[in-house]
C-alpha cells in the first residue's frame, strides 16, 4: 500500500494575512481558487459552502498547506487558543536556517512566541509561535546534522 501526505488544511479569518505569513516563513504560493457548489457541500457536510483557498508549499515541493476562509455558511465559533499540550491542537513544524531571523520576520505578521527559543544540547534551537488563526508553528534550527 502506498501512502503519502498531501497537505495540511487551516481555516483562517484573513486569507491574505495568512498567505503573507507563510510566504514570509519561506513557502511559495502554489495557487488560489474560489470553491463552492454541491461537491464542496458533500465533502464538508455543510450547506451553501462558499470559500476562498490558497495552497502554499515548501520550496522543495514536499510540504503543502491549504489555507481557506469561508464566506458561507457563517461559523458561530472560533478555534481556541489552547496551550500547546492540549490534545488535538495541531502543530506544524518547519526546519529553518536561523530561528531568530525567521521569528523576527514573522513577528511583523503577528507571530508571538508560545514559550521561549530553547536549545536542545548542541543539536537544535527550537521554538513555537502562534501564527494565523492561533495555529502553533514550530521553528527548528539544526545546529548539527543528526544521524539516524
Amino acid at each position: 500500500m502506498t501512502i503519502r501526505m498531501d497537505h495540511v488544511g487551516i481555516v483562517v479569518e484573513d486569507l491574505a494575512a495568512a498567505i503573507a505569513f507563510f510566504v514570509e516563513l519561506g513557502l511559495e504560493v502554489e495557487g488560489e481558487a474560489a470553491v463552492g457548489g454541491q461537491w464542496a457541500d458533500d465533502l464538508l457536510g455543510l450547506d451553501g459552502v462558499r470559500a476562498d483557498i490558497a495552497v502554499v508549499r515548501t520550496p522543495d515541493g514536499h510540504g503543502r498547506v491549504e489555507l481557506s476562509t469561508f464566506h458561507s455558511p457563517v461559523t458561530t465559533s472560533t478555534a481556541p487558543k489552547a496551550p500547546v499540550n492540549t490534545p488535538g491542537i495541531p502543530r506544524l513544524t518547519f526546519v529553518v536556517d536561523d530561528v531568530d531571523t525567521v521569528f523576527d520576520r514573522l513577528r511583523a505578521h503577528g507571530a508571538e512566541l508560545v514559550g521561549t527559543i530553547a536549545r536542545y544540547e548542541d543539536i537544535y534551537r527550537y521554538c513555537y509561535v502562534r501564527g494565523p488563526a492561533g495555529i502553533i508553528i514550530g521553528l527548528v534550527e539544526e545546529l548539527r546534522r543528526t544521524t539516524q
